[in-house]
């Protein structure tokens, strides 16, 4: 939540929450997960915190065989499973509708980080449940 209050999308704030579990340093996670804000390049597509919390999936279970069918099978059944626990809390995986949008904004243009910005967006706390979220998924996890 503090890295979506200094200015991060939604990706951003929970990948970089994590980077420090995986290795990875806060510039590489904040970069990767550059374009999943907004709903995707603010497409407002699949929200950014739950595209966050799948991209931390693949660092925890995914595989880099292409032939690892089971491999591929588990963290697919992890993303569902975490998008489901997403949905459950959040009532929808999709930014546009978490954001009561009817339709999609139209710019790439993000908006500007202003005291009313933080007021109107739920944004924030949703970061904060999808940390959540993939925090007890890790307490439930046999690894």
């Amino acid at each position: 939540m503090q890295l979506f209050s200094q200015g991060y999308n939604c990706a951003q704030s929970v990948v970089g929450a994590w980077a420090d579990r995986y290795g990875l340093d806060m510039d590489t996670a904040l970069r990767i997960s550059s374009s999943f804000g907004g709903g995707i390049g603010r497409m407002r597509l699949t929200c950014g915190a739950a595209s966050g919390i799948f991209m931390l999936a693949g660092l925890e279970t995914g595989t880099v065989d292409p032939t690892d069918r089971n491999g591929k099978a588990a963290n697919y059944k992890v993303v569902q499973q975490l998008a489901a626990d997403f949905r459950q809390a959040m009532g929808s995986i999709t930014c546009g509708e978490l954001l009561g949008l009817d339709k999609p904004e139209g710019t790439h243009q993000p908006e500007e980080r202003t005291p009313e910005y933080y007021r109107k967006r739920p944004c924030r706390e949703i970061v904060g449940e999808a940390s959540r979220i993939f925090g007890r998924y890790l307490e439930k996890s046999p690894n």
